[in-house]
C-alpha cells in the first residue's frame, strides 16, 4: 500500500512535496517524477495494538505467555536459517559460532532435570491436545496443575505420563468436558489403573475442588459416536433434566446414566439400537445400562 506524506520535505528532482511512502518496500517515493528519494524508511509508527487493556493503557506488542509452553513463551530462540538480518548468508567463520552459540542457547533452557521434565510433559500433553480434540482452556488448566504438582515435589519417582493422563482428567474434570479415564488411558497407551491411582494422588495432595458431572454433556458425544438422530439426543436431555429435579443423578456415573437416557430414548423414537451398540459408544457395560434403566422407568412411569 502506498501513504501520502506531509508536506514539508521537497523532492530534490523536480522539487515537488507530493511525496508517498510505499510500505511493501520501504521506500520513499515522489508521486510527481516517480523518483526515489529514500530506499528504507524507517516505520515511525505506533508500536502499540489498536485496542486498550483493562486498566485503559495501550499495549505493546508480542506474543502473550502461555503455561503449555516451559519457558512461558519469554525465551529466545536463535533462528536456523543462518542469515543475518539483510537476508545474506552468513560467512563460514560466523556460521560455525552461531551454531555453536545455538547449541548452547537450547542447552542452557533446560539446565535443570526439572526443567526436561516439564518440557518432556507439556510435550505430551500437546500431543494430546490433538490426538483427544481438547481445546486450549483444557491444556492449560492440566499445565497449571502440573506446574503444582512439580511445586509439590509429586512428580519425582514417577512416570511423567501417569502424570500427566491424571492432570489431563482433573482438567476434563474441572472444565466440564466430557472424557473419561478410559479415553485418556487409551490416548497416552498406559493402564487406566496407573492414570487412577496418579489422580489419586493428585486430587489428594493438591486439594483440588471438582465440580459435579453434568451427564447431559456426555449424550452429544454418545449419540455421536452412535450415529442417532436429533429427536432421540433431546429426548434423552429431557429425561435426563427430569432425573436431575428429581434427584436421581446423584451418586451416579455420569457415562452411565447419560447412556441409559439414549437407550431409552431410542426406544420410544422408534430408533432401532442394541444395549451393546450403545455400550459400546459411551464405554459402560452393558449391565451399567440396564440397572440405570430401571430407575429411570420407574422415575418416567411416576411422571406419567
Amino acid at each position: 500500500m502506498i501513504f501520502p506524506q506531509p508536506s514539508g520535505t521537497r523532492c530534490p528532482v523536480c522539487g515537488r512535496t507530493e511525496l508517498v511512502t510505499d510500505d511493501s518496500t520501504g521506500e520513499l517515493c515522489c508521486g510527481i517524477c516517480g523518483s526515489v528519494i529514500n530506499e528504507k524508511v524507517e516505520d515511525m509508527g505506533a508500536e502499540w495494538r489498536s485496542f486498550s487493556n483493562e486498566h485503559g493503557n495501550r499495549s505493546r506488542t508480542g506474543a502473550g505467555t502461555s503455561l503449555t509452553m516451559h519457558d512461558m513463551g519469554l525465551s529466545t530462540v536463535i533462528d536456523s536459517s543462518n542469515k543475518d538480518s539483510a537476508g545474506k548468508p552468513l560467512a563460514a567463520g560466523v556460521k560455525s559460532s552461531i551454531e555453536r552459540l545455538r547449541t548452547w542457547d537450547s542447552r542452557t533452557q533446560t539446565s535443570s532435570s526439572a526443567d526436561r521434565n516439564l518440557r518432556q510433559a507439556l510435550n505430551e500433553m500437546d500431543k494430546l491436545k490433538a490426538k483427544m480434540g481438547l481445546t486450549d482452556a483444557v491444556i492449560e488448566k492440566a499445565a497449571y496443575i502440573y506446574r503444582k504438582a512439580m511445586e509439590k515435589s509429586l512428580v519425582r519417582g514417577r512416570s511423567i505420563q501417569g502424570l500427566v493422563a491424571a492432570c489431563l482428567y482433573a482438567a476434563c474434570r474441572n472444565t466440564e468436558t466430557p472424557r473419561t479415564l478410559d479415553d485418556i488411558s487409551r490416548s497416552i497407551n498406559i493402564r487406566r489403573k496407573d492414570v487412577a491411582r496418579c489422580y489419586r494422588l493428585i486430587y489428594r495432595e493438591l486439594d483440588l475442588q471438582m465440580p459435579v458431572v453434568d451427564p447431559v454433556k456426555g449424550i452429544s458425544r454418545i449419540a455421536s459416536e452412535a450415529s442417532l438422530m436429533e429427536p432421540t439426543k433431546r429426548r434423552a436431555a429431557v429425561i435426563l433434566n427430569q432425573a436431575k429435579e428429581s434427584g436421581l443423578v446423584a451418586g451416579k456415573d455420569p457415562m452411565g446414566i447419560a447412556a441409559a437416557a439414549l437407550y431409552l430414548a431410542c426406544i420410544e423414537n422408534g430408533e432401532e439400537r442394541s444395549q451393546k451398540d450403545i455400550s459400546n459408544a459411551s464405554g459402560v457395560t452393558e449391565v451399567t445400562i440396564r440397572n440405570r434403566c430401571v430407575g429411570l422407568r420407574q422415575m418416567l412411569n411416576n411422571l406419567l
